[in-house]
Parts: structure tokens; sequence; C-alpha cells
């Protein structure tokens, strides 16, 4: 399996797409997969070269799994996700446009539903501190098999999550795709019939996402005790020290405790919270 992440430039990102169409070329159906996280911005912002957009778009029909959040989603796709409609519209075009087998899109967030029964899944979302991640295995005609897992959000921002969230698929979409029977499958992609909440995707979500909220709940709780101790220290020197201090420290306690919490990483704890759901969405929409 290949994993490639952030790439500042566009030359960067071809030369990594290099690497990945050579090791599948030699590779025999199943036996290269390729987990590409197309990191170029968040929240309306692109914060990489222009001309890196093209590039990655160009990487799209080589890769296996794409882990874009909701922005990089509208920039590969070109569809704007403003509600249910736009989103499955937007991942039917990269599983249709690029041949991507599997889609993760990250850090849902969408708008409460203006239909009179929302879905369960649109209330989640509005629901105050909680985020979605919605994932897809195309079918034989390109079709997606949506499901969405909703978790509680926590009010800090960690350092260091969408590379252990993509790290952590790694290893647990391979467990799954085993236990299927997949592994000689090309991009082990399940047949037609399995329902979207039955995906190995969707089971490799859940685990992975059941063993982020141990890791990042402890985070937090070492987080408050940060912030606590600098509140109640006697601060000593220039404000401009001072102010460098402080932020210097919350950077650190900010930074996800992965190897303290190794035990939850190999066996995730109790998984009922984390299920995946089929996304079902009204006649309104």
């Amino acid at each position: 399996m290949m994993l490639s992440g952030y790439c500042p430039s566009a030359a960067l990102v071809q030369e990594v797409g290099k690497i990945g169409r050579e090791l599948r070329e030699k590779a025999s159906p199943g036996k290269f997969f390729w987990v590409l996280d197309p990191v170029m911005g968040d929240n309306g912002r692109i914060y990489v070269a222009e001309d890196t957009i093209p590039v990655y778009k160009d990487l799209l029909k080589d890769a296996d799994l794409i882990l874009p959040n909701q922005f990089e989603a509208e920039l590969l796709s070109d569809v704007k996700i403003t509600d249910l409609k736009s989103m499955h519209a937007a991942i039917e075009t990269l599983h249709d446009r690029y041949q991507i087998p599997h889609v993760l899109v990250t850090s849902i967030r969408l708008p409460a539903s203006t239909s009179p029964t929302p879905s369960t899944f649109e209330q989640d979302l509005s629901a105050t501190a909680r985020l979605s991640v919605v994932g897809s295995t195309r079918t034989s005609d390109n079709k997606p098999r949506l499901f969405s897992i909703t978790v509680p959000s926590l009010p800090i921002f960690f350092s260091g999550t969408g590379d252990m969230f993509a790290a952590l698929m790694v290893s647990r979409l391979r467990q799954e795709a085993a236990s299927a029977g997949l592994l000689e499958t090309s991009s082990w992609r399940s047949p037609d019939g399995v329902a979207p909440q039955d995906l190995p995707l969707a089971k490799a979500a859940e685990k992975v996402l059941a063993s982020m909220h141990v890791v990042l709940k402890d985070t937090a709780e070492k987080y408050e005790q940060e912030v606590a101790a600098i509140g109640n220290e006697k601060a000593e020197g220039s404000d401009e020290e001072i102010e460098t201090s402080r932020h210097l420290r919350l950077t650190r306690a900010a930074e996800v405790r992965v190897v303290r919490n190794a035990t939850s990483l190999r066996k995730p704890p109790v998984l009922d919270g984390f299920r995946a759901k089929t996304v079902v969405y009204g006649e309104g929409l």
C-alpha cells in the first residue's frame, strides 16, 4: 500500500504520481493500493500553490481511495457541497469522471434540511458539536454507495488528526478487505450487492473513528490541564515572551497523543456510537 499526503507544489505532486503509477504497473490486481490524501486547503481557503489542483485531478484516476475534506472534494469534483443532494452529486462525479473506486470525505458540515421531515443523518449533521465523514465505494456502473458516520466534535484545534486518520485507514482498510476476501480483487472493490454500511471502507472507518475519539478525548483532557496550569502560574518576562511561551506550550499540548493510546489504536473501544449508516435523503432533495 502507498499513502501520499501533503505536497506543497505541483512538481512534487507529479513526482508522487510517478511513483504511484510505476508501482501500479508492476503489480497484479489487488496487489497494490494507493490511498491519496489530496491536501490542498480547508474552510474555503487553498494553502498550496494553485497549480497543484489540476495536477491532483490528473492523479485521481490512478488512486484507489481518496481522503479529501469537504472543501477539497468541491475543488476536485467542481461541485459546491451545500446539502445532501450536492454532496451525492460531488461523490458521484468523482466516481464517474475519474473512476475512483473509494471516496471518503472528512469533516462534513451541512446546514439543517429544509424538508419537513429531515433524515436522521441530516439531524445529526446539524446538531451542535457534531461532524460527519461520508464515504462511498462505487458500483460497477460508477454509482455511489453512500454511508455516513457522525461523531462528537471537540472544541480544540488538534495537531496531527489528518495524518492519524489517513495512517489508520491504511491499516484498517486492508484488514477489512482481507476479511471480505477482496485482496485479489482490483482496488478491493466489493460486489454491487454489498450495502453501503457493510462495505469494508465503512467498517474500517468505524474502527478508525472509534480509536481516534479515545486519542482526541485524552489529548483534550491534557490540553485543558495545560491551560489551567498556565492560568495558575505567575508569568515572568515581557508580554511577547509570555505569549510566545504560552503559544508553544498549548501547541505541544494539542498534538495528538498517539503513542500513549496505542492500545486503543490496536483494539478500538465499543463501536456502537460509531456505526456507519446508509445515507438516505428525502424526496425534497
